[in-house]
């Protein structure tokens, strides 16, 4: 399998620890760059910032229109809403770009996979079926896919990372509550999930930035 196409920065020689970003539908590896910057804190390690490109494909829901996506959207019910093979098959693809984090030196426990929107959702179905665990999981703006069948694939050392989801309270796109039902969901399951809400439509804040980074610097003090 082909190594996805992915956008790459570094914060300082020999990174230590990685952070896997995946971008919204229709967007591109560019997207998050700009948060980078935004996000560092004085005294963090050195980081490597990866933002894969999606696969193009047609997406359902947008009339069929080939875009960047991580998966096709078939239908807006929160159970029904990500194709499943298209799930699965980016689950495939970051697990083979968490594989070449492992072989340029940085173990699981060290990486970071966060999302927003259609990425998060991969976030979150890839963090918690993993049999090495990583180091934190991000959701932003975005839901738990293939909710029905992640009480059984779900690993017990995976339940155990820490993970930060946050939402907007205005959001037309992706409905606050459907973050609110995979919170809970993940919860249940023993997930310890640090959840946060912001008067904002979907999108990213300058808050919620600020709130990810005092809570990626825990992470990164514990490791």
């Amino acid at each position: 399998m082909n190594l996805l196409d992915c956008v790459e920065r570094t914060t300082g020689a020999a990174p230590a620890w990685s952070i896997l970003w995946l971008h919204g539908l229709g967007a591109d590896g560019h997207d998050f760059e700009p948060i980078v910057p935004e996000l560092l804190r004085p005294g963090w390690p050195a980081l490597r910032f990866v933002f894969p490109h999606a696969p193009v494909r047609p997406v359902t829901l947008n009339n069929g229109l080939p875009m960047r996506a991580w998966y096709d959207l078939k239908n807006l019910d929160l159970d029904q809403r990500a194709d499943e093979t298209g799930v699965r098959q980016s689950i495939t693809q970051v697990e083979a770009l968490i594989a070449r984090e492992n072989e340029r030196g940085v173990p699981s426990e060290r990486i970071v996979l966060a999302g927003f929107s259609q990425g998060g959702a991969i976030a979150l179905a890839a963090g918690v079926r993993r049999e090495a665990p990583l180091a934190a999981i991000v959701g932003l703006s975005t839901y738990l896919p293939m909710g029905s069948t992640t009480a059984a694939e779900a690993t017990p050392q995976a339940l155990r990372t820490p993970v930060f989801m946050a939402h907007g309270s205005h959001d037309p796109v992706v409905p606050e509550g459907f973050g609110a039902r995979s919170r809970d969901q993940l919860r249940a399951l023993g997930v310890a999930v640090d959840w946060h809400s912001y008067p904002m439509p979907h999108s990213v804040c300058a808050e919620e930035v600020r709130d990810l980074a005092g809570w990626l610097g825990q992470r990164f003090q514990a490791g």
